[in-house]
């Protein structure tokens, strides 16, 4: 009688020391997958999608933060300027575009100022939250981070200092290029255009009105008044 076959033994459960190495790994792989922004971002533009073509794969500033034994990368941080060989006017707006990986604790992104280029840096509602182990791609097409004010032009080629300012990890320091709406960053939407105030266009048409006051002879001329303003 032939003996019995014993049954094929089961793999080992993995140990628990080669879960934080799995961990790693996942880190690893989000903060990859930063660098292939503009590949994304390019997936719907049909036949003449920068993805069809060579780029670099990344163009922009990187940085890595530590704090409470975990980090936050800063990666592929950019500004969008005009179209090749044009420039963003002082007064105008620009798009600013970045990736974030948290691999520490609960913290985020509370203020970003660009000293020297813009008046003010607008944030989303309530700054960007980064809970432990996830990423905040603020990568568009369409931004969510935006120069106002420019106080200079910027010309692609350029580059801006700009500071982030963090909750927990404080203020970190980068500079910025200026890369132009063109290949990989060809559908990127630029930043919205600055609208005048509904204060300043009223003043300006109080400037321009004249109240009529009569005179002796009976007829009517017209005199500017002032108008009191609150």
């Amino acid at each position: 009688m032939l003996p019995l076959s014993r049954p094929a033994a089961r793999p080992a459960a993995a140990s628990r020391s080669a879960r934080p190495g799995l961990k790693v790994l996942r880190r690893a792989c989000a903060v990859a997958a930063v660098a292939l922004i503009p590949v994304l971002a390019g997936c719907e533009a049909g036949s003449d999608a920068p993805v069809l073509h060579w780029h670099p794969p990344t163009n922009g500033a990187s940085a890595t933060i530590t704090v409470d034994g975990g980090e936050i990368a800063i990666r592929n941080a950019f500004i969008l300027g005009g179209l090749p060989n044009v420039t963003l006017p002082a007064g105008s707006s620009a798009s600013m575009f970045v990736g974030l990986v948290n691999t520490g604790p609960r913290d985020r992104l509370v203020r970003i100022s660009a000293p020297g280029t813009a008046t003010s840096v607008t944030l989303p509602t309530g700054g960007v939250l980064l809970e432990r182990d996830t990423s905040a791609l603020l990568t568009g097409p369409a931004p969510e981070l935006v120069l106002s004010g420019l106080t200079r032009s910027l010309v692609s080629g350029s580059y801006v200092r700009v500071l982030l300012t963090f909750q927990k990890a404080g203020t970190v320091t980068l500079t910025l290029p200026v890369i132009d709406r063109s290949d990989s960053y060809a559908t990127f939407s630029p930043a919205p255009t600055p609208t005048p105030s509904a204060s300043a266009t009223g003043k300006r048409r109080h400037q321009g009105q004249a109240t009529p006051t009569p005179t002796a002879s009976g007829t009517a001329t017209a005199t500017p008044t002032a108008t009191p303003t609150a």
